[in-house]
């Protein structure tokens, strides 16, 4: 009996030693904690594949889950998670996304890509104190955005378009000392937009066709990117927009915003400005020569003479507004020449003149729409089809043009 303990102790010491002398090496390390372990293996039970998605046909948990599609590892903790396919088209994923991943405490990464997954937003997600990037848009998610996203320090981008959250944007995820991207576009979002400290390094702030009341509040003048678009805002914006002044993308169409367009804005560093579909009054006067690619400022209530100043526009609608005088000589300039304006949409306002001859051609691939205005259009110019049929005013309409 005792030689066979000594021979079964000979057999073990060499095998603890090397159990020992593995647990040392490098390649320990790469064991995942087993906290992160368990959150994966929920994750996982939580989520399937759409029809043709193969995402999770390699998640096997008989095998090191860093190894996984959409795992990345640092040591023994996940650091990013890109839950689904992210090749353009491919199927995405169903189910809910399980509070357990509140649990990946050094994740610094949540992706989620386009596909059908349903549920509120985990509120666990606040937990991660590391987490610089999350998007999970084009899903089906409902339900309010967790107020403990506000407790993100690190967090920078934070996408959750495209889905169907309600309720109001909490009112201190503007104070996310990192946040530089905030884009909750195209949800069933309410209240007021909250306001932003002065301090905050926001560069793009997206919140265009929710369901927002109210002013437009204060914002940083770190912005370049704003689309406020499509909401119920009302008042006025010469408060706010003037010390925007490192924009190059403004568009706050399609809400019940009134007052004077600041002339400021116009020698901002925009490609697109898009202010149309509000109440807007007041004269048009761009401080110096506008460059700007789009300007949009149709069915608004703006007057006063169309500036030359805006010549050098390259697609410019302000169709549906109450302009008088006549055109300036540089707009069609621009618009007959080989550079400069492609689109001039002025229909529906009061416009009493143009020099232009009848018998002139536009360059292809421009646009010119004069009817509807106090003088017979010299040009026959397609028009859209919603500036209707009729190409003048009634002259009742127009007394200068009656004389």
């Amino acid at each position: 009996m005792c030689r066979r303990r000594r021979r079964e102790m000979e057999l073990w010491v060499p095998l603890v030693a090397l159990l020992l002398l593995l647990s040392r090496s490098p390649l320990a390390s790469s064991i995942l904690d087993p906290v992160d372990f368990l959150a994966l293996q929920a994750i996982r039970k939580s989520l399937d594949d759409m029809p043709g998605s193969a995402f999770f046909s390699s998640w096997d948990f008989t095998a090191d889950p860093c190894g996984f599609p959409g795992v990345f590892c640092s040591g023994d903790r996940v650091m990013a998670l890109n839950l689904g396919d992210p090749r353009a088209g491919s199927p995405g994923l169903t189910g809910r996304l399980d509070p357990a991943v509140g649990r990946l405490s050094a994740l610094a990464e949540l992706s989620l890509v386009p596909g059908r997954v349903v549920g509120p937003i985990p509120a666990s997600l606040g937990l991660c104190s590391n987490l610089r990037f999350l998007a999970l848009s084009k899903n089906f998610l409902w339900g309010s955005i967790p107020t403990s996203l506000s407790s993100l320090p690190h967090l920078r981008t934070l996408d959750l378009s495209f889905n169907q959250l309600s309720g109001a944007i909490p009112p201190s995820l503007p104070s996310l000392p990192s946040l530089s991207n905030l884009i909750l576009c195209h949800n069933q979002l309410s209240s007021s937009i909250p306001s932003f400290p002065d301090s905050s390094p926001l560069l793009r702030l997206d919140l265009k066709h929710n369901s927002l009341s109210g002013s437009i509040p204060n914002l940083p003048f770190t912005l370049q990117y704003l689309s406020l678009s499509s909401n119920n805002l009302t008042g006025r914006v010469d408060a706010v927009l003037p010390k925007l002044s490192r924009l190059a993308y403004l568009d706050l169409s399609s809400n019940r915003l009134d007052g004077p367009i600041p002339n400021c804005v116009f020698s901002f560093p925009l490609t697109s400005l898009q202010l149309q579909r509000n109440a807007f009054y007041g004269p048009v006067v761009p401080e110096g020569e506008v460059g700007v690619e789009l300007v949009d400022l149709s069915y608004n209530r703006l007057w006063g003479p169309v500036s030359p100043l805006l010549a050098a526009v390259g697609r410019l609608y302000l169709n549906n507004n109450r302009f008088t005088g006549e055109v300036p000589a540089r707009l069609v300039q621009g618009l007959m020449g080989s550079s400069g304006l492609q689109v001039l949409y002025l229909q529906h306002n009061f416009l009493t003149g143009v020099e232009i001859g009848p018998a002139a051609a536009l360059p292809m691939g421009s646009s010119l729409c004069l009817q509807y205005n106090c003088m017979v259009p010299p040009v026959e110019a397609p028009c859209p089809l919603k500036a209707g049929t009729q190409k003048t005013r009634p002259a009742d309409q127009c007394p200068e043009w009656r004389g």
